[in-house]
């Protein structure tokens, strides 16, 4: 799988093990476990299924970082899944993928996550937030974290680094804070099961309550991205993504575990600031304030993360002769500033869309297909290196000996994760058809927009 065109070869490599498992991290933590678990709770009002919730979408993420982390081990090249997908299916596939995450699913997601860095933000200044204030905000933000990340990926990951670290600071507060606040009342628990709900009503609120769920653990494939400027990536990928993944769920499982503990399901389910909700039961009004500022922080380092790894996606694209020249270009801090920038103006349009929810649907709904598609590449690549069949046309993959790192328990761990996708994909055109509608149709606005690239493609040599 392992091409290195002229430009590629002039990206600096400069990432670690250390790094990779932070930028994993700091992809997966930002707002979501902070704000969603009261979203969670809406749709489960029960302990248990809250946590099983959690517990549940964890299970998922850790499958799919076995797929990535194969995956990433037979690749030394940016591009990540759009690499993958190019390879194992057809350049046309890999370009809505990449469509999809400029126009829905990743710009997507840092708008929703610099709406609600914009919200915490008027919290801690005890100021009332309108959607046009926030989304001001949110603009704010982006546009200096793209300037930031223009500075050369050390600099970038330097910086998501320190805020990956005040991030845990600030659970790690939540969480032993939390943990002192006397337990909810028993009548409300009781309050919160005291209907029969079907068995059919159960299972699609269950499934409604992974689409936060897993917007939340999602994140961790875009450290692939940036292949290209890790040092040893076969080796310190794939390490990075399990270590990376594993202790998020650690984390997510505290946070959740302290929120239903300190609040209670009912009481989660009434709060839009749950963190610092709990904050304020242990510490008072100084805990909630300090606990809001941690929270701006870290969302911050998820949107730092973003801006340092997605834009690699449009990169390899122009490298493909697929989108705009312009992109393929490194400035002087050997970075793709061009593609960077075009991330942030995206993501900056997307905070003036709408209201979080809304965001979070189509991103889910979009983001989800290609996950099971990518799970889908295993498959075709080690059938590939049984029978020594070539790849598809227009794919620059040679055939190769097994990769170092390979999926455990697999084909079964690999069909769960496909199947996981499928039902959180059911669940949220089910529960949210307009949303997700939308959502599709930008996606599939990329066939046409690949017909057009194709007609005028000149891959960068």
């Amino acid at each position: 799988m392992t091409r290195l065109t002229s430009a590629e070869a002039h990206l600096a490599r400069r990432l670690g093990l250390f790094d990779i498992t932070m930028i994993v991290m700091g992809g997966i933590i930002g707002a979501g476990i902070f704000i969603t678990p009261y979203i969670v709770a809406q749709q489960v009002p029960s302990t248990i299924l809250i946590l099983g919730a959690w517990a549940f979408g964890g299970l998922v993420a850790l499958a799919g970082a076995f797929i990535y982390a194969e995956l990433s081990s037979q690749s030394s090249v940016s591009g990540g899944q759009y690499v993958y997908l190019r390879d194992a299916f057809h350049p046309a596939l890999a370009f809505v993928y990449g469509w999809a995450l400029l126009l829905v699913t990743q710009s997507g997601g840092m708008a929703a996550v610099a709406v609600t860095f914009a919200k915490y933000v008027c919290a801690l200044g005890h100021t009332q937030t309108s959607d046009n204030f926030a989304a001001f905000l949110a603009a704010i933000a982006l546009a200096v974290l793209t300037i930031i990340n223009c500075f050369g990926v050390r600099a970038g990951s330097t910086t998501q680094n320190l805020f990956m670290i005040l991030k845990l600071i600030a659970i790690a507060a939540l969480v032993l804070f939390g943990l002192s606040v006397t337990s909810a009342p028993p009548s409300a628990l009781a309050r919160s099961t005291s209907s029969a709900p079907t068995l059919w009503n159960s299972l699609t609120a269950f499934g409604a309550a992974l689409i936060p769920v897993q917007f939340a653990y999602g994140g961790w494939q875009t450290s692939c991205f940036v292949a290209g400027e890790v040092r040893e990536p076969q080796k310190n990928l794939p390490r990075g993504l399990l270590l990376g993944v594993v202790g998020v769920i650690a984390v997510y499982l505290s946070v959740s575990f302290v929120c239903v503990h300190a609040l209670g399901p009912v009481g989660l389910s009434q709060t839009r600031t749950p963190a610092s909700s709990v904050m304020q039961l242990a510490l008072g009004e100084n805990g909630a304030r300090i606990i809001a500022a941690g929270i701006a922080v870290s969302t911050i380092g998820f949107l730092s993360q973003s801006m340092l790894t997605t834009p690699r996606v449009y990169f390899a694209m122009a490298e493909d002769g697929l989108f705009f020249a312009s992109l393929a270009k490194l400035n002087r801090a050997r970075v793709p500033a061009f593609a960077i920038a075009l991330q942030g103006a995206v993501a900056i349009l997307i905070t003036f869309s709408g209201r979080y929810e809304q965001i979070l649907n189509y991103v889910v709904s979009v983001d989800v297909i290609f996950f099971a598609l990518t799970a889908g590449c295993v498959f075709v690549f080690r059938h590939r290196r049984k029978t020594d069949s070539p790849p598809p046309a227009a794919s620059p993959m040679p055939v190769q000996l097994a990769p170092p790192f390979r999926v455990p328990g697999h084909p079964v761990t690999t069909l769960f994760f496909i199947v996981a996708c499928c039902a959180m994909l059911f669940s949220t055109v089910y529960r949210y058809p307009h949303n997700s509608l939308i959502g599709l149709g930008i996606m599939l606005t990329g066939l046409p927009a690949y017909l057009f690239w194709k007609t005028r493609r000149v891959p960068i040599q």
